[in-house]
This record gives C-alpha cells, sequence and structure tokens, in this order.
C-alpha cells in the first residue's frame, strides 16, 4: 500500500516517574474505556489518565427498534486514492500524556499538535517535558519545531490558545517567587516563529483575546491585577488592582469586577464593585456596587447584586453596554435554586429557573430584546444532577432549538421548538424506524450532555450554520429517552422535521465540504479503531475505508473549523512492545476522492420549514414572519462544494398571526382558544418597570412579538404605550477618572438618621401632590380613547417573591465569540 507512514523520534526520559506513568498506562489499556474527544472545534485535546475512577457497565444495551443501514462498498479504484492520500504519523518515543491538537487560520494548512507531561512543582525548574509539533499541509506531515520555543515548558492548563487570523500563543508561566513573571510565546505567522516574551507579571489563567482585534489581549495576575496589551503581548500595562473577573465587550468595551478591599475568593464575593472602561484602561466607570458576579452573553451584560447583606441577590440586564440597566422580570429563586443562561444573541436571552429542591427540572424563559420581561416557554425542562442541561441550538436552521424534559412519569422524552422557544413539540417517528406494538408514543429523543456526561454516547448533536438543514445526533426511538437501549445515529436533512436512522450503534462524526460531506467513526468501548465511515447524501448511504493496517485507541476526530475543508484527522495513541505509548495521527484527504466541483445542475431550491401536509400556500414555509428558500446540494449530486461555497437563500415577509406573538409577562396561552389570558395571581396587581434611566408604567394587551420575528400586517394586537414617565435609580454612576472608587455617605447617628427622615418626607410630601395631579390629568385624558388594559411592574413583583438569588459566574458568549464548551461559566448558581 502506498499509505505513507513518518515516525518522529524523540529523546527517551528515564526515570521513576515514567515508570510508574508506563505502567499506569498499561492498566488503563486494559481496563478503561477509551477517551474520547468530539474534536469539532478548533482544538482537540485528550489525557490517557481521564476519568479513569468511572464505573464500567456490566452489560451491553439493549437494541431499540431496528432500521437497516445503508451500506454502499467502495470500488477498488476509490480504496487506492484513498490509500495514496491517506498519511499516517507516529510521535513515537514521545511520552507526553496530555496532547493538543489545534488548527491555526482559515485555509493555512496549519496543525499544532502540543505534547506535554505534568510535573510537580519542584520540578518546573527541570523545565518538564513539552514537545510541539506543526504540519503545514493540513496534517499529513509533522514536524519537530520545539526548538522553536527553546524546548519550554508549556503549561497543560493553558496549552495553545489560537486567536484570530494566524496568531498564536503558548504560556509557559512559571509560579515560582524567585521569578519576575512568567513567560509567552507569541507568533503572527501561524506558528512558523516565535517571539519570546518575559511578562511583568505571573498569570492566573489563560490570556484573553478581543473579539475582533487580535492585538488587544487582557490577563489577569495571580495578585489580581488586569493588564493589557495592545501591541499582541509585546508590551503590557497595569489598568486595574484587585479584579476578580474581567469580559470583553462590544467595540472596545471592557467590563472587571473588583474589590475595594483586595483581591478575593470565590467564596468571599458580594461587595465586588462592577466597572467599565471605552477607552482600553485609560478611564473607567462604575456600573454598580454589591455585584457578587456578572458575564456577558450575545448583546447582554448581566449581573446579579446583593442589595441587603440578609436579601437573596437579584439579576440586572443591560443591552447598552451597562449605560442603563434593568432588574429581569423573573420569578424568585430560592439559596437552593439556580438560574442559567442556556443560550443568547442580541435578540432575545434563554433563560433556566431551577425548581426547589432535588428535581432535575425547572422552568425555561425567553427574554424580550432588552432582557427584563421573560416568558414561560417550557415546563420541567431536564437539569440533570451534573448541573448539566440538554438545550440545543440547532445552528442549519433558523430558530430551532432541542432539548429534553423530565415528565411526571419521570421519564425522559426530547422536544424540539421552531419558533424561537415559542412552542415546544415532540420529534416525530424516524421514516425507517418502526415501534413495537405495546409503545403508546413512538417518538425519536435525542441524547444530549445529560447522556454524554454518563458515557452513554460519545457526541452530543451536531449542526453548522453552512450546512443547511443538517442535523447529526445521537437517539433512541420509543416512548421516550432510555439508557437501556443501544443509542443509534440520526440524520435530518430539514432542520428536524423529519429523521432518518443512519448509523448502528454511537459513532463520533463530523460535517465537512459545507454538508456534502459526513464521516463518522464507531465509537468503540474496549477495541481499537481503524476504519472511516463517509456518506455524501446527508447520510442515507455510508461508505467504509480501513485507514491503518494498526489499530490504535482513539482520542478524537479533527477537522478544520468551518466546515469547508475535505481533510479530517483521526487521532489516538496505540501501545508499542516497549511499553511506551506512541501517540498516532491519520488525515484522509476526500478532496482527492470527490473531484468534480458543483455546477448550477447539482443545486436544488430548498423552502425551510415547509410542510408537505398542503394548507394555506401563504402561509407554508412561514416562521418567524419570513419564508426561506435556500440553495443547496442535492442529496444525489457526489461533487464538492469548495471552499468558495457561500450559502445563498431568498426571503419574503408573511402575514403575521397568533403564532408570532408571546403572551406578556403575567399572561398565558389559553390551551382552548389560543388566546393570551391574565395570570389569576397577578390580575390585581399594578406594576411598574424602571427602563432606560425611567419609570415607565406601561400597559399591555398581553402579546409581545416573538423576537428577531419580521412579520408584516396581519394580527395587530392593541399594544402598549407609556402613560407616566418619571426618574428612577437605574442609570449607572460615573466612576472619577482615575478608576477610584465612589464614596457613599452612611447615615449612623439617631440625629442624623431623624433629620433625613424629617427632610425626605417634606419632599416627598411636596412631590406626591404633584405627580397625583399629573397623574389624574393624564389618565384622564388617556382612559378617554382607550378602553382599560392590563399594567405590570417588575419591582412590586419582586417584593412580593421575596427578591431573587442568583449567582452569576463570569459567563462567556455562547455564540462563538468566546468560547470553553465544556465549562460551567453559564450556570448561575
Amino acid at each position: 500500500m502506498a499509505r505513507r507512514l513518518v515516525t518522529l523520534f524523540g529523546a527517551p526520559h528515564v526515570s521513576l516517574r515514567l515508570f510508574f506513568f508506563s505502567f499506569s498506562l498499561l492498566l488503563l489499556l486494559l481496563f478503561t474505556l477509551c477517551p474520547g474527544a468530539e474534536g469539532r472545534g478548533r482544538a482537540g485535546r485528550t489525557t490517557r489518565r481521564e476519568d479513569e475512577s468511572r464505573a464500567r457497565r456490566d452489560s451491553r444495551p439493549a437494541p431499540g427498534p431496528t432500521f437497516t443501514s445503508c451500506r454502499t462498498p467502495l470500488s477498488h479504484t476509490e480504496h487506492g486514492v484513498l490509500d495514496h492520500n491517506t498519511h499516517e504519523t507516529g510521535f513515537n518515543g514521545d511520552d507526553g500524556s496530555h496532547v493538543i491538537l489545534t488548527w491555526v487560520g482559515d485555509d493555512t494548512g496549519v496543525v499544532l499538535v502540543l505534547s506535554t507531561i505534568s510535573a510537580p512543582i519542584d520540578s518546573f525548574l527541570e523545565g518538564g517535558s513539552t514537545r510541539l509539533y506543526r504540519s503545514t499541509d493540513y496534517g499529513k506531515s509533522f514536524h519537530d519545531i520545539s526548538q522553536h520555543i527553546n524546548n519550554t515548558f508549556i503549561r497543560e492548563e493553558f496549552g495553545i490558545s489560537v486567536g484570530p487570523g494566524s496568531s498564536v500563543i503558548l504560556m509557559a508561566d512559571i509560579p515560582v517567587v524567585d521569578h519576575q513573571g512568567g513567560i509567552i510565546f507569541t507568533s503572527t505567522d501561524a506558528a512558523a516563529t516565535f517571539r519570546f516574551i518575559q511578562l511583568p507579571f505571573h498569570l492566573a489563567e489563560p490570556i484573553t483575546y478581543h473579539f475582533h482585534n487580535p492585538d488587544y489581549l487582557a490577563a489577569l495576575s495571580i495578585d489580581g491585577g488586569l493588564w493589557l496589551s495592545l501591541d499582541f503581548g509585546a508590551e503590557w500595562t497595569k489598568v486595574h488592582d484587585g479584579v476578580h473577573s474581567f469580559s470583553w465587550g462590544a467595540g472596545t468595551n471592557l467590563f472587571l469586577s473588583y474589590s475595594l478591599v483586595d483581591t478575593v475568593d470565590a467564596d468571599e464575593r458580594g461587595d465586588l464593585v462592577l466597572k467599565r472602561t471605552k477607552d482600553l484602561g485609560k478611564t473607567f466607570t462604575t456600573i454598580h456596587e454589591d455585584i457578587y458576579s456578572f458575564g456577558y452573553i450575545g448583546a447582554f451584560l448581566f449581573f446579579s447584586v446583593m442589595e441587603d447583606p440578609r436579601s437573596p441577590r437579584v439579576m440586572y440586564f443591560s443591552s447598552d453596554q451597562g449605560e442603563t440597566f434593568s432588574r429581569a422580570l423573573l420569578p424568585s429563586a430560592s439559596t437552593e435554586q439556580f438560574y442559567s443562561i442556556l443560550d443568547g444573541d442580541e435578540d432575545m436571552l434563554f433563560m433556566h429557573v431551577d425548581n426547589p429542591g432535588e428535581t432535575f427540572f425547572g422552568t425555561m424563559y425567553t427574554s424580550d430584546d432588552r432582557g427584563i420581561l421573560f416568558s414561560k416557554s417550557l415546563e420541567r425542562h431536564l437539569f440533570d444532577g451534573h448541573r448539566k442541561s440538554d438545550f440545543t441550538n440547532i445552528t442549519s436552521l433558523r430558530g430551532v432549538y432541542l432539548t429534553n424534559k423530565l415528565d411526571h412519569d419521570s421519564r425522559i422524552r426530547s422536544i424540539i421548538s421552531f419558533n424561537r422557544g415559542g412552542t415546544w413539540g415532540p420529534l416525530g417517528k424516524p421514516v425507517n424506524v418502526d415501534c413495537d406494538e405495546h409503545v403508546q408514543n413512538c417518538n425519536l429523543h435525542i441524547h444530549g450532555e445529560h447522556s454524554r456526561n454518563n458515557r452513554i454516547v460519545p457526541m452530543v448533536a451536531l449542526s453548522e450554520a453552512t450546512a443547511v438543514g443538517v442535523v447529526i445526533a445521537h437517539g433512541t426511538v420509543g416512548d421516550s429517552l432510555s439508557s437501556s437501549q443501544h443509542p443509534d445515529v440520526f440524520v435530518s436533512s430539514d432542520g428536524g422535521y423529519s429523521w432518518r436512522g443512519t448509523l448502528r450503534g454511537p459513532h463520533h462524526y463530523s460535517i465537512l465540504d459545507s454538508g456534502g460531506l459526513i464521516v463518522a467513526v464507531e465509537a468503540q468501548r474496549e477495541g481499537q479503531v481503524k476504519t472511516i465511515k463517509f456518506s455524501t447524501d446527508d447520510g442515507q448511504c455510508w461508505k467504509s475505508y480501513n485507514f491503518t493496517e494498526q489499530p490504535f485507541f482513539f482520542a478524537g476526530l479533527a477537522s478544520e473549523p468551518g466546515t469547508k475543508a475535505m481533510m479530517v484527522s483521526v487521532w489516538g495513541f496505540r501501545p508499542e512492545e516497549d511499553g511506551q505509548p506512541m501517540w498516532v495521527t491519520v488525515t484522509i484527504d476526500f478532496q482527492s476522492l470527490i473531484t468534480r466541483e458543483c455546477n448550477n445542475q447539482d443545486y436544488e431550491e430548498w423552502l425551510a420549514h415547509a410542510s408537505a401536509a398542503g394548507g394555506d400556500p401563504e402561509r407554508n414555509g412561514c416562521m418567524l414572519g419570513v419564508k426561506e428558500t435556500y440553495k443547496r446540494l442535492k442529496k444525489e449530486s457526489v461533487c464538492r462544494n469548495g471552499r468558495s461555497f457561500v450559502v445563498k437563500k431568498k426571503q419574503s415577509p408573511c402575514l403575521c398571526t397568533r403564532e408570532d406573538y408571546l403572551c406578556d409577562y403575567g399572561y398565558y396561552r389559553d390551551q382552548n382558544t389560543s388566546e393570551c389570558v391574565r395570570e389569576a395571581k397577578v390580575a390585581n396587581k399594578t406594576l411598574e418597570l424602571c427602563l432606560n434611566g425611567e419609570e415607565d408604567e406601561l400597559l399591555t394587551a398581553g402579546y409581545r412579538k416573538v423576537p428577531s420575528d419580521r412579520c408584516e400586517g396581519g394580527f395587530s394586537p392593541q399594544l402598549a404605550e407609556q402613560t407616566v414617565v418619571r426618574p428612577c435609580g437605574s442609570k449607572p454612576s460615573p466612576g472619577p477618572p482615575d478608576g477610584s472608587s465612589i464614596p457613599i455617605t452612611h447615615f449612623d447617628t439617631p440625629r442624623e438618621k431623624l433629620v433625613l427622615i424629617l427632610v425626605c418626607v417634606g419632599a416627598a410630601v411636596a412631590v406626591l401632590v404633584a405627580v397625583v395631579s399629573a397623574i389624574l390629568v393624564v389618565r384622564r385624558t388617556v382612559y378617554t380613547y382607550r378602553s382599560p388594559v392590563y399594567r405590570f411592574s417588575n419591582l412590586q413583583h419582586h417584593e412580593d417573591e421575596n427578591g431573587v438569588t442568583v449567582d452569576l459566574p463570569s459567563a462567556t458568549s455562547s455564540n462563538g465569540t468566546t468560547c470553553q464548551q465544556e465549562s460551567d461559566d453559564d450556570l448561575l448558581e
């Protein structure tokens, strides 16, 4: 066979520590599960020592309803082409226990592999063990470039940081007292060359890139200092002390929370100050005091406040970078509950509110475009004991979300929404799967984070914006989601409306060529892998190819970010005869197999959200106020979209209906009439809102349009208009230009308090007389021309509901601007 094997040798390490490490590895190979990694982001990582304590299942799950997986044999010619374009690299002699594989830039062909072995603190001076490898041909071959970073030990927990363009940062911080600061290596040419930089501080966490400008870096030191660099790390300036957390916002906005006294630990928060700088640290503005934590997601800044040491925390949102903010109108939560922001963009937020006790479920709410008014979207939303949610944004079709709920019979069932949480319903039965006669409701149920965390499946649902309508997920078919059934792979080509069983058993999968190619590797719990499966028709039929003659333990399936590439790397490790492991990466170039470029005849027009059941043709395909017709590849076309492929669609507005509206706060949708009806418990309350620095007394007809809905004309409820506007305390207090805290005047003595009370009472009486007179005049005028409608206020509601208990760790955006896929940073305890 013409497959090329390249072996890179490294110097051996002989020590007692490595002897025990090798012995542990052999035990791992014999008695533990193969570590897995999704590998579909910018970086994939794994460790051989991961999760050794997890218990193995005693028996294989029982199979669910059967389906026939379409298999097409690989021809002799196809096999030969793939053999000539499959490249295997073995990193022999590399004893690294932790490996990171990272793609750099877009269409650069550069792949970095960082291999490290963890070392105790007293061995940092010895340099530890690190090797850096670089490929410039999409992983076909690698070269050891450890000498480019002087063979410096790179910290395992920091690893490689890849930013916009072709920027790369390696962090080699050495946390010992006789070093002035840490060490970083920066590259602007996709790791072809590196610049050595001695930092004036020690890193407490990885360096954070600006969302769009790779030259702007922010870092937190171990002593709580916030440092900024505007020249990609060459020079650093401390801009603030005592910082607990920070986050980039829109533009050059940078938010931070800090202590008035000194740096604080996580369990000492509650008296932090939230600040913002718009000029990269030259001046600061105080947004709020008594902060517990804050985060930034989509276009929303959110933070929790301890308004009184004896009261629960309350949550505020701002949609204008902290210029103004308002208290969120959400049900209160006790100290035993939590909030979690599930997803967010510039239009709306999805918020989970936990139910009291160890129920493992709660209620999901959706916000308005200000992040203030929240409407109930779904009850009994699953949030398991590991604080994991199965909530998934199906990015291949606008407005589609998938999640699981825990029903009253304690069974988990999957539901899907096609209108951004406005309504939810079950997933349909796959077209090629039938349930047994005793199954009352035969539906598809999707395995999410709950199942992945329990090692039932190796991956959650996958979708990509460039692969229109395509969704790949593990699922079971029946009355509910069952861990006793054998999970299989299902594919949808229309954004989740219809499904097809496609592969038996759990797999790792990836989308290539903008959806024109899907690849999968079977998840072997006890064996080694050597076969990759691929499909060119949205998973209807598959071909199999043995990519190696010597199987190895699977660690990850990695492809270039953006789904436009046609190369994929399968990587892992195999044991050698000398007991040492050998890390292996195999890169398969499918572009050599699928050589024809697609033409106009290979594409078809596809109306998203279209119903095959007929109905009103004017409304067919209308979702969130528009019809969207896409130009996408036909299933029978075997060609490549190529790197120049751009998703094209035509949009036309639809007439508004009730489906384009949510029930406003204090209202619910009647199941019989579909009308929005007032909730009895708040029907007699007069409520007000504090919006944009003014207290608005609002009127509502009970409806509000779904955020991002663009319908025109048609159904139009009598919408609210404000009737009274007066100042309220939601505007931020400007901080001193030097960044110091704002002094607060306290009235502590009885005489001071008495004087204050008398002054306030006198002023209040005068103001009250004027305000009441104005209100009577305005209301008499307004109600002459408008029938009474319901008024509401979040301030009184929260006083009645005993406040809000919120703990907001610094969250990262879910829209991909800042990302740690496996973290719980968006969980609000």
